[in-house]
């Protein structure tokens, strides 16, 4: 197959891959270096590799590649830093809710968008908004305390 070159913005810096036709999403963002980005299922159903686009949350493992040329994407790598904590990875350390860490990088994306989106969302809104990402440690309980807890000091 021949491959193709696609212009992204990845965490505000501006990118060039080459792709090929039928390449995921997920597969290119992994293999340019873009670990914080998992592969869970492959079918869009657990989270693990969702990525913002456009700030919107997508799952990054059925999305191709080429669906995203021209367009901004944000990973897990782009929120944060371990000695400075997003507000949101602060919230799910405080509160005891990362255990394994495989589905944080998508749950705290997708809680980034949801909260530029609604910046104080009750708990119905949340539990709607966080409901495409599994979590096969925590319970989900201390999850959404945290959440709560992050929209309470944006009221």
């Amino acid at each position: 197959m021949n491959k193709k070159l696609i212009n992204l913005v990845v965490n505000g810096e501006e990118k060039e891959f080459s792709i090929l036709p039928n390449e995921k999403l997920l597969e290119v963002l992994r293999r340019e270096g873009y670990k914080g980005t998992k592969f869970g299922c492959g079918e869009g159903s657990c989270g693990s590799c969702t990525i913002l686009l456009e700030g919107k949350p997508v799952y990054s493992c059925t999305m191709f590649a080429f669906q995203a040329a021209g367009k901004k994407i944000e990973t897990i790598e782009g929120v944060g830093t371990a000695k400075n904590p997003h507000v949101i990875q602060r919230a799910l350390i405080d509160q005891g809710a990362v255990q394994c860490g495989f589905c944080m990088p998508g749950i705290i994306l997708s809680a980034k968008s949801m909260f530029e989106e609604n910046s104080d969302p009750d708990e119905e809104y949340i539990r709607t908004h966080m409901d495409g990402n599994l979590c096969r440690c925590t319970g989900y309980e201390k999850i959404l305390t945290a959440l709560e807890n992050v929209a309470a000091v944006n009221k």
